[in-house]
């Protein structure tokens, strides 16, 4: 009888995920470490930070997902080192051999070395991100009814840095938020002279996507009322004074960076193996100089004739390299040949508030109502269980009618 090979997956994100469901049932034995108990489904993060969607729907219990699958066993740990040439990982509770390795451990927030920034900005790479931004903004808005005129300006400033998909869609939705919420919620407090900025480095908002996309979001951002200030770059944040390179200067006590991320690599192999903090694979996505380690996702470096400069860093590219990665480990113990890995472009989008937003397909480029549809279904075809499709779909209808929703509880853990 053959000898059932153990992987140790670390990472469940939409890499570590599609592999472990590609493999449920099969002749491996996974083990799939993460820090977190549960998926999580970070294009949505940002309606959780704004208010409109309970943390519960947008994530996933690995023991749930993997209830029915006997060969998938759930370790919360943190891995701290590889340690290669005894095929093992280090983990705060304990080491794991392997067979095969899979690095699925995704990306992390990128403040470019300002440790300063690091300190007092707000990320939002996970729910509980997600869920502090949200408390944040909305301690703001008590704080500002007895606050000092001279602490009003910081509590009433938003700044968002990044002019990506995340902080775009943050700054429509903080700008909805201020247009028709907060007046009812907060009717002594005049809310015209809220201040949502959007700071970008580049030339343009989305500036990755077609020409049309990026002149259409940019108007209908200031159509909402948020500032945009392009070619714009934070050098420092103190907790209360944005510093721009231009010498301006914000108050604001709610800094949220959106601006890049970068890999969530490992100790243990040797730096070779690394480029831009990624690691470096081949067209199977095994790690260059090893045999039996493999990254997926955002924390793969794989140059293609396509994208000779390594993929985006992007869910369906995680998605579709943890699905190929899986037909690879059933063909290789199969004895049949291996598939390489290339990414198919099948566009992007992004949504600025209610009835806009912008598409981008091979084909053909939309943007308003249309696009803002798509976007939404596109969405929800891709939460995992039914009863959280529904729950979304519940809370957007009824955001749509009412122009409201009853999810501004702030609830902050004990120290």
């Amino acid at each position: 009888m053959e000898t059932r090979k153990k992987i140790v997956l670390i990472g469940g994100g939409f890499a570590g995920l599609h592999l472990a469901r590609k493999l449920n049932k099969e002749n491996f034995d996974i083990w799939l470490l993460d820090k977190q108990n549960h998926h999580q489904f970070q294009p949505l993060y940002y309606q959780v930070a704004c208010a409109r969607l309970e943390p519960s729907n947008i994530s996933f219990p690995f023991r749930k997902i993997f209830q029915r699958s006997p060969n998938v066993q759930i370790r919360m740990a943190d891995v701290t080192k590889i340690v290669a040439e005894e095929n093992k990982v280090e983990t705060n509770i304990g080491e794991y051999h392997y067979d095969f390795l899979v690095i699925a451990t995704g990306c992390k927030t990128n403040f470019f070395g300002n440790a300063e920034i690091s300190k007092h900005a707000f990320a939002m790479k996970t729910t509980e991100e997600a869920i502090e931004i949200k408390n944040n903004i909305l301690l703001s808005f008590e704080r500002i009814i007895s606050a000092e005129k001279k602490d009003r300006e910081a509590l009433m400033n938003i700044v968002l840095v990044g002019g990506g998909p995340t902080g775009v869609e943050l700054a429509g939705a903080f700008a909805e938020m201020r247009n028709h919420i907060l007046p009812r919620d907060y009717p002594h407090i005049d809310f015209s002279q809220l201040k949502i900025y959007l700071l970008e480095g580049s030339k343009n908002t989305l500036n990755s996507m077609s020409d049309d996309s990026k002149r259409v979001s940019k108007k209908y951002l200031t159509d909402l009322g948020v500032i945009v200030k392009t070619e714009t770059i934070v050098t420092n944040y103190d907790g209360h004074l944005v510093t721009l390179n231009n010498g301006e200067t914000i108050p604001t006590s709610n800094l949220i960076w959106a601006a890049g991320v970068t890999g969530n690599v490992i100790e243990g192999l040797p730096l070779e193996n690394i480029i831009k903090n990624r690691y470096k694979v081949d067209r199977y996505n095994k790690v260059m100089g090893t045999q039996n380690i493999y990254a997926i996702g955002d924390v793969a470096y794989m140059e293609t004739p396509l994208y000779p400069n390594g993929h985006p860093q992007l869910a369906n590219v995680a998605i579709n390299q943890g699905k190929n990665l899986a037909k690879n480990f059933l063909n290789l113990i199969k004895k049949r040949p291996l598939k390489e890995y290339e990414y198919k472009d099948l566009g992007s989008m992004a949504t600025i508030g209610k009835r806009r937003a912008v598409v981008d397909l091979p084909f053909v480029k939309f943007q308003g109502f249309f696009a803002w549809f798509i976007w939404m279904f596109l969405h929800l075809m891709l939460i995992l269980s039914v009863r959280n499709k529904l729950a979304i779909f519940f809370n957007w209808a009824w955001n749509y009618l009412a122009k409201d929703s009853s999810l501004r509880l702030i609830l902050k853990p004990r120290k």
